[in-house]
């Protein structure tokens, strides 16, 4: 019988420190007397929920089979949704049960989407916790990326292995070891971005959640208007840098410190990443030239903005883009598929998993031209085994099913098409805001119905852990195999 102890014990260790972070925001609740009981509460029951898994499983074993990898996976995003759910509903917020775990779900898959109509006036408390939620949410899965995935054979991760000369090769000999650089550099990032937030005309409180929802591309804010309510510039250049920082794999990072100067400007997945977000900034701009008969610096500034901050599905809005047209619409929904690179807090599909399907498409063309030739995909002067490219075909081939999916089940409950495409869209590739009028770049999720939210609730964790690491344990076959 399988010993799913080592499961339950990491899972309590991660639940008492989820109990200890809600420290942070009952701090916050003293600063701007808004104490309550609410952190209070929510933190006891995490901290002794947790304690009770760590000490019934003590005498767990230390290694984590296949199948253990899987299910802990899937449950610590879970569990962490829940418990990370009570403080919202003991706020004066009072959520309801779907609407509390709608926002941690949100919040710790990155994805941005919420349901508070009014964010200006809300506890700093609460704000505080959504942005923490993100943060530990945008660490959480570099660390599983980069240590864990690889290890399951499941989505992008696999990248990390196919780069490498020999496939157990690490960066660093431990895995402890890179999750400590990854803090690290993910905690530097976040330092340097609250500061230039800071200089540039964010209060200190401003500053110290926008930096940790920006370097997680999770686009929490704490104004209804997103990073539009500051109409600064600056800021808004600020998000720009630090949102492409966050959406670059950070094991380039790793790589850059342990000696390898070069690998910004030589990784495939990074120029072609920026070369993507440079052609849809132009044909954006060039199309709101013709339609407004005019160039200006703002429209350039408005569309770099919204571009990546779609393109990494951090969520920011400065700009109502739903009033510039059909065709930005249909643009932005691409956008949303195509994602940031793997091994960051970004979304979607991933930048390498493009390129691939590009050189598999050039490959099968090649092949109708010249029978008999043979032609070996590369990736970064690597080669593309048949096996890992059937990966990344059935990864696609199912993140649009999925979608489809979601898109059917959000149009029966009576939303328009616009709403339910970018709504799956958004909750799949974890982007934040929909299109339309309803959950658009002005609107927000509060009014879909509880089924609705359920069903985003699960395309965010779908999409967050790259859906095979959550679809697997549906298989029967997989757990008869240990």
């Amino acid at each position: 019988m399988p010993n799913y102890k080592t499961v339950f014990f990491t899972l309590g260790v991660l639940q008492i420190i989820l109990g200890i972070s809600m420290i942070i925001p009952i701090i916050f609740q003293l600063i701007f007397q808004e104490l309550d009981s609410s952190f209070i509460g929510a933190g006891i029951i995490t901290i002794v929920f947790g304690i009770l898994f760590s000490l019934s499983n003590l005498d767990h074993q230390k290694k984590l089979n296949l199948q253990q990898a899987f299910l802990l996976t899937a449950l610590s995003w879970v569990s962490i949704a829940v418990f990370g759910s009570l403080p919202f509903i003991f706020s004066e917020l009072e959520l309801s049960v779907t609407d509390a775990f709608f926002e941690s779900m949100s919040g710790i898959t990155t994805t941005g989407s919420t349901i508070i109509t009014n964010l200006d006036n809300s506890p700093k408390s609460i704000l505080v916790w959504r942005a923490i939620l993100q943060w530990l949410g945008g660490i959480g899965i570099i660390v599983m990326a980069i240590t864990l995935m690889p290890i399951m054979n499941v989505g992008g991760m696999q990248l990390f292995k196919i780069t490498s000369n020999d496939a157990s090769e690490k960066i660093l000999p431990k895995s402890k070891q890179i999750s400590q650089r990854l803090i690290i550099i993910y905690s530097i990032l976040t330092f340097l971005c609250a500061a230039f937030y800071k200089i540039f005309g964010m209060s200190y409180f401003d500053s110290l959640t926008h930096s940790m929802t920006t370097i997680a591309t999770g686009g929490f804010s704490n104004y209804n208007e997103s990073i539009g309510y500051f109409q600064s510039a600056s800021i808004e250049t600020i998000a720009i840098i630090f949102i492409i920082l966050g959406s670059i794999p950070f094991i380039s990072y790793i790589k850059f410190l342990s000696g390898n100067r070069k690998i910004f400007i030589s990784d495939s997945q990074i120029k072609s990443f920026l070369k993507i977000i440079l052609i849809s900034i132009i044909i954006l701009t060039i199309y709101l030239i013709f339609k407004n008969g005019n160039f200006s610096v703002k429209i350039l500034r408005q569309v770099s903005f919204n571009v990546i901050s779609i393109l990494t599905g951090t969520g920011y809005v400065t700009k109502d883009f739903d009033q510039w047209g059909d065709f930005p619409l249909i643009f932005f929904l691409i956008l949303m598929f195509i994602g940031g690179c793997a091994g960051s807090t970004a979304c979607g599909i991933k930048i390498f998993r493009i390129q691939l399907l590009y050189h598999f498409l050039a490959k099968q063309l090649k092949q109708i031209i010249y029978p008999r030739g043979i032609f070996v995909i590369k990736y970064d002067k690597n080669d593309i085994d048949d096996k890992f490219m059937t990966s990344v075909i059935s990864f696609i081939f199912l993140y649009i099913v999925i979608f489809f999916f979601l898109t059917a089940i959000l149009s029966l409950t009576g939303l328009d098409f616009i709403t339910s495409i970018s709504g799956a869209a958004t909750s799949i590739s974890n982007v934040g805001p929909g299109l339309g009028e309803i959950i658009g770049p002005t609107g927000n999720f509060s009014s879909l119905s509880n089924l609705s939210k359920w069903a985003l609730s699960l395309g965010m964790i779908l999409g967050r852990l790259e859906l095979f690491a959550i679809l697997v344990l549906f298989i029967p076959s997989f757990w008869r195999k240990y």
